[in-house]
C-alpha cells in the first residue's frame, strides 16, 4: 500500500498512532464477518499518547467523546481520520456525560462529538418540543451547532433482565414489570435524571417499583449478573447483552425514541475548516448496527483497545490503515504521575499560600474568623464531582478547572488548623512577647507561627492526602492523571487497569505525608519536637 501520510495524533489515550492511508477513503463494503482486520495492531486499553502534527495553527481542532466505549471508539475514529488529512487533532476521550459534552461544545472547548438524535430531542432540547431531524437541525443551527446526517446505526435504550428472570416471571415486555413490584432496578445515574429516563418511563408504564438505585452504566451489568439487581437499562449495541445472556423487554408502549447516531460540530468549524467537515461527513451512513456492535464487542469482550477498534473501522470502511503502537507500563505510569503531580502540587501550593494567611486573619479577628471558617466549611461540603462540573462554564475543561476545584477542597483543613494552632497558644507566652517589645508582626513570625507550626503542618498533610484522592476525578473533565486508568478499568471491567491508577495514587498520598513529616523537622523548632522521656 502506498504511504501517503504519517500524522501523529494528540489524545487522552495511551497509544502512539501512525496513520497510513491507502488509495481509497470512501466507505468499503462490510466483510463477511462484519469486521476483518487489515493491519496488525498493538495496543492496550487506555489513553493515546499526546503528540502534535507539523501543520499550521489554524488546523487545530478537538474531538470529544462520552464516557462509554462506543462513543470513545467513534471519537478515536474521527481523530484518526482527521489526523490522516493533516489536521492537528486532540481527542478528549471519555470526557463525561451528555451535559458536559454539550456544554463543552457550546463553549468551544471541543469542536465535534458523537451524539444521538433521541438524546437531543428528549434530553438536551426537551423543552423545545421538537419533532424530527429537520426541526432539530434548525434549532441547533440557531445555537451555533451543526448536525451530520445519521451515521447508519441506531443505539437506543432497552430494559433488560437475565434470561432466568425472564423465564421465571414470564417477562416479555416492559408492561409485564407492573406485576412484580418487588423487583430491584439499577440504572445509570444519568438515566435516573434524564428527561427520557426513569421518571418518564415510570409514568408511561405506571411501574410500581421503589427499590431503584443509581450506579455506573458498566457496573450495572455486573450488578445484574451477580443478582444484586433484577433489571437495568442497556444500550442496544452493548456487547455485554450477549456476554451476560440478557433479554431485552419489548417497549410495547413505544416510550423510547429513535436514537440514531450522528455527529454534532460547531458551526464555525464549517467556516474555519471546511475540509475537516467534509471528512466528518464521510461517516454519514457508513456504519451499520452489526458493525458497531462488533466494534463494541472487540473492546468489551476481546480485550482490544478503543484505538484498535477505531483502526479496524477505518481500515474496513475507508481503506485507511492505522498502526497502533503499545506504550510500556512504566512510560504510561510516568506520564500519569507527572499529570497527577502537576494537579496536586499546583493546587496545594496555591491553597497553602491563601489558607495560612486566612487562618491568621481568622485567629486575630474572631468575628471575621467565624465567617471565614464557615465559608471554607461550606465549600468543603460541595460534592467533588459537582464542583468539577460547575467550574466548566467558567474555566472550560481540562487542567485549569481541575486545579481550581482541588484548590477549593484544600482550603478548609489548612485554614482550620492554622486558626486552631494560633488561638491555642497560651496567653502568658503572648504577653511575654509583648513585654519584651515585639511588634505584632514580629510576634507572629518569631513566636506564634513556630509554636503553631505542628498544627499547620497537620492541616497541610490532611489537605495533601485528600487532594491526591480527589484529583482522580479530574480525569472526568479531561485532566488526565491516575483517574484515567481507574475510569477506563471500570468501563472495561478490567481490575488490572483500575489498580494501575489506584495503587500509585495511594503511594503518592503516602509520599506526600512522608514529605511533610520530614518538613516538620525543618519548620518546627527543635525544642517543640522533643518527646517526653518515659520514666
Amino acid at each position: 500500500m502506498q504511504l501517503l501520510a504519517e500524522s501523529p495524533v494528540e489524545s487522552t489515550a495511551d497509544s502512539a498512532v501512525h496513520v497510513l492511508t491507502g488509495p481509497s477513503a470512501e466507505p468499503q463494503p462490510d466483510s463477511e464477518a462484519g469486521l476483518e482486520p487489515k493491519v496488525g495492531l498493538e495496543a492496550e486499553s487506555g489513553p493515546l499518547v499526546t503528540r502534535s502534527v507539523d501543520s499550521a495553527p489554524n488546523l487545530n481542532l478537538t474531538v470529544g467523546s462520552k464516557k462509554f466505549t462506543e462513543s470513545v471508539i467513534l471519537g478515536d475514529a474521527l481523530t484518526l481520520l482527521l489526523a490522516d488529512a493533516g489536521f492537528e487533532v486532540k481527542h478528549q476521550a471519555a470526557l463525561g456525560g451528555t451535559r458536559i459534552l454539550w456544554g463543552s461544545l457550546l463553549a468551544g472547548e471541543i469542536d465535534v462529538y458523537p451524539e444521538y438524535s433521541g438524546t437531543l430531542l428528549r434530553e438536551i432540547l426537551a423543552d423545545q418540543g421538537l419533532d424530527g431531524l429537520d426541526a432539530l437541525r434548525t434549532e441547533l443551527a440557531g445555537r451555533g451547532v451543526e448536525m451530520s446526517a445519521p451515521l447508519g446505526f441506531e443505539n437506543t435504550y432497552a430494559v433488560a433482565v437475565t434470561a432466568q428472570t425472564a423465564e421465571r416471571l414470564g417477562l416479555q415486555a416492559i408492561s409485564d414489570l407492573r406485576a412484580h413490584p418487588e423487583l430491584r432496578f439499577g440504572f445509570s445515574n444519568e438515566f435516573l435524571d434524564r428527561g427520557d429516563g426513569w421518571p418518564g418511563l415510570k409514568r408511561r408504564y405506571r411501574l410500581p417499583q421503589t427499590r431503584v438505585q443509581g450506579l455506573d452504566h458498566d457496573l450495572a451489568y455486573r450488578g445484574i449478573a451477580s443478582g444484586r439487581i433484577d433489571a437495568t437499562v442497556v444500550y442496544t449495541t452493548d456487547a455485554e447483552i450477549e456476554r451476560y445472556g440478557l433479554v431485552q423487554l419489548a417497549d410495547d408502549l413505544g416510550y423510547f425514541d429513535d436514537y440514531q447516531a450522528l455527529l454534532l460540530y460547531r458551526s464555525d468549524l464549517a467556516q474555519r475548516l471546511p475540509d475537516a467537515v467534509a471528512l466528518l461527513q464521510r461517516f454519514e451512513g457508513a456504519i451499520s448496527e452489526p458493525v458497531m456492535a462488533g466494534l463494541n464487542g472487540m473492546v468489551k469482550l476481546d480485550g482490544a483497545s478503543e484505538q484498535e477498534a477505531a483502526a479496524r473501522l477505518l481500515a474496513d470502511r475507508f481503506g485507511v490503515e492505522v498502526a497502533v503502537e503499545r506504550k510500556g507500563l512504566w512510560q504510561r505510569l510516568l506520564e500519569r504521575t507527572l499529570q497527577h503531580l502537576g494537579l496536586v502540587s499546583v493546587s496545594l501550593t496555591a491553597a497553602i499560600l491563601v489558607a495560612v494567611p486566612l487562618g491568621i486573619v481568622a485567629a486575630r479577628r474572631p468575628r471575621l474568623g467565624q465567617l471565614l471558617l464557615g465559608l471554607t466549611g461550606v465549600l468543603q461540603t460541595i460534592p467533588s464531582l459537582a464542583l468539577f462540573v460547575f467550574l466548566i462554564p467558567l474555566l472550560g475543561i481540562g487542567w485549569l478547572p481541575s486545579v481550581a476545584a482541588l484548590f477549593i477542597y484544600s482550603l478548609l483543613p489548612i485554614v482550620r488548623n492554622t486558626h486552631a494552632g494560633l488561638i491555642d497558644i497560651p496567653r502568658p507566652i503572648r504577653e511575654s512577647a509583648d513585654v519584651i517589645g515585639l511588634t505584632p508582626n514580629a510576634r507572629l513570625r518569631l513566636v506564634e507561627l513556630p509554636l503553631a507550626a505542628r498544627s499547620i503542618l497537620a492541616g497541610i498533610k490532611t489537605s495533601a492526602v485528600l487532594n491526591v484522592g480527589t484529583a482522580t476525578l479530574a480525569a472526568l473533565i479531561g485532566a488526565g492523571g491516575y483517574g484515567q486508568p481507574i475510569l477506563t478499568g471500570i468501563r472495561l471491567d478490567d481490575t488490572g487497569l483500575i489498580m494501575q491508577g489506584a495503587v500509585p495514587a495511594a503511594l503518592l498520598a503516602l509520599a506526600f505525608q512522608g514529605l511533610f513529616e520530614l518538613g516538620e523537622r525543618w519548620v518546627v523548632p527543635r525544642g517543640l519536637r522533643l518527646r517526653p522521656v518515659a520514666s
